[in-house]
């Protein structure tokens, strides 16, 4: 176990990291952009190689906590004069063999930009497969994964008072939270997970996080929060003898239940206005839609935003988890974890896993008018926060508009927005239109001539009514007709940020 980690000794590990100049640039700087790139997808021979005989404290430490690798003792001393290697081994960073050092862990910088500017925090987490040399351990605590990456990018800017980072790992979604709100409850199943949570607030000098045990909503009962942050362990897996059971990714229940526990028990843990943001997988059975699935778990009480990114076969699925935990494909335990997924997913007639992102928010007051289930395949490594608060305050305006409200409204095209015409040989009108989103999901919407003409006519001067009534005039159709048709879709390109209102 992980021991607790001292106050005293984290202040005097951000000391030795601070003057080595532990930082993302800088490791980057040292062993080159493309072994950088190697160490991200577990490959550790370039970096090592390009640090070659380096001895001073920046290529001690990135050896032995950015890479995993054993260094000496006269070098790991001179790395950390404030810490010692006592204190390092006190806080269960390492061990020490005679006149090697072997590191326990891995602790590695982590950039983060937000509205309120950019930081970098170190995150130490577990050692990784590279560092292991094999299959990792189910106790095992992750680092910052793809996957936390993600949520990160949704987060919406928006603040409050009280934050719950549900299945916080190694603690990198509350460290976050606690940028936008004073207090952030921080739950695991792990206590091994907690304590790197502690380690890593202490390390990086941040207050207000408060760890609790146990499993889903049971150590917040009764407890309502202005923002829910969650990467759950939403990895299906089979409940069979001799498939691990990763903490980081498995809940313990069959097939999706636990994302679906984590969406039906959410509504009673929000706070009026509360938002929750999670990943999650969910399966597609015989036929039946895994949205529509997650349309049920959502009940009628909330606002719901659920984005699809991707569905995968169930052996592409089983194959993505299976290399995951560091099985190699090729070997008779690859190849038998494969079928145990497959027999699973055979049990319960999957034909299909999706992934993607779950918004869901407590009305106000009144009934929830966001009911928005879709299928979005864009949007690259974008900051996608910013862009869903943009769209969700869209959305809210929009909503107390009727019909003769929104024909009165002004607004604009939002900068991102181009156009492009696709024309047959020889013919001078397009036979295609499209819009097409440089940000937020990069989304790609095929429009007629006349919801063409009114997107690229508002431009903050005039209302939407006064330019349907002219564009109606000039394709010479009737202007009650064309209001009829364009208005509902100048609602979705409203929520979907292709418009805005003028004065936002």
């Amino acid at each position: 176990m992980l021991p607790e980690p001292d106050p005293t000794l984290c202040r005097a590990l951000a000391d030795d990291l601070r003057s080595a100049g532990y930082a993302g640039a800088a490791l980057r700087d040292a062993w080159g952009a493309q072994a950088d790139d190697a160490v991200a997808r577990g490959l550790r021979g370039p970096a090592e190689r390009a640090l070659g005989d380096r001895r001073d404290a920046l290529a001690v430490l990135g050896r032995l906590w950015g890479l995993g690798l054993e260094v000496s003792r006269e070098d790991a001393e001179a790395a950390m004069p404030a810490l010692s290697l006592d204190g390092a081994a006190a806080l269960g960073l390492l061990s020490v063999d005679g006149d090697r050092v072997v590191p326990a862990v891995l602790v590695r910088p982590q950039p983060f930009a937000d509205a309120d500017g950019e930081v970098e925090w170190w995150i130490a987490s577990d050692l990784d497969e590279a560092a292991l040399g094999g299959p990792l351990p189910e106790d095992h605590v992750l680092g910052v994964g793809g996957a936390s990456q993600t949520l990160a990018r949704l987060q919406l800017t928006w603040r409050g008072g009280t934050a719950l980072d549900l299945g916080t790992g190694c603690g990198i979604q509350a460290l976050r939270l606690r940028r936008l709100v004073p207090r952030v409850v921080a739950t695991d199943i792990s206590e091994r997970a907690l304590r790197f949570t502690r380690l890593n607030a202490l390390l990086n000098d941040v207050d207000g996080i408060e760890t609790r045990l146990g499993s889903l909503f049971e150590p917040v009962a009764d407890q309502v929060f202005d923002r829910v942050a969650s990467n759950p362990p939403f990895v299906i897996t089979p409940r069979v003898a001799g498939v691990p059971a990763y903490e980081y990714r498995d809940g313990g229940l069959e097939g999706d239940a636990l994302v679906a526990s984590v969406i039906t028990g959410v509504a009673a843990h929000l706070a009026p206005g509360g938002v929750v943001q999670s990943l999650g997988n969910w399966e597609y059975r015989d036929g039946e839609s895994g949205l529509d699935r997650v349309r049920e778990w959502v009940g009628p009480s909330l606002d719901a935003w659920v984005i699809e990114r991707e569905v995968l076969d169930p052996l592409a699925y089983a194959e993505l988890w299976v290399r995951d935990g560091g099985t190699v494909p090729g070997t008779p335990a690859y190849a038998r974890l494969i079928d145990a997924w497959l027999d699973d997913f055979a049990a319960r007639g999957v034909t299909g896993v999706g992934f993607g992102y779950v918004l869901l928010r407590r009305p106000l007051a009144g009934a929830p008018t966001l009911a928005r289930y879709e299928r979005v395949a864009g949007g690259g490594e974008s900051v996608f926060g910013p862009h869903l608060a943009a769209c969700l305050e869209n959305h809210d305006r929009a909503a107390l508009l009727d019909d003769e409200g929104l024909a009165s409204a002004v607004l604009r095209f939002a900068p991102d927005v181009t156009e492009a015409r696709h024309h047959r040989p020889g013919e001078e009108s397009p036979s295609v239109i499209e819009l097409r989103q440089g940000g937020g999901f990069a989304r790609t919407i095929e429009v007629d001539s006349a919801l063409a003409a009114l997107v690229g006519a508002c431009d903050g001067d005039l209302p939407v009514g006064a330019l349907v009534d002219a564009i109606a005039q000039l394709l010479e159709v009737d202007a009650a007709e064309l209001r009829a048709d364009v208005l509902p879709r100048v609602r979705e390109l409203i929520v979907t940020g292709f418009l805005t209102f003028a004065d936002a």
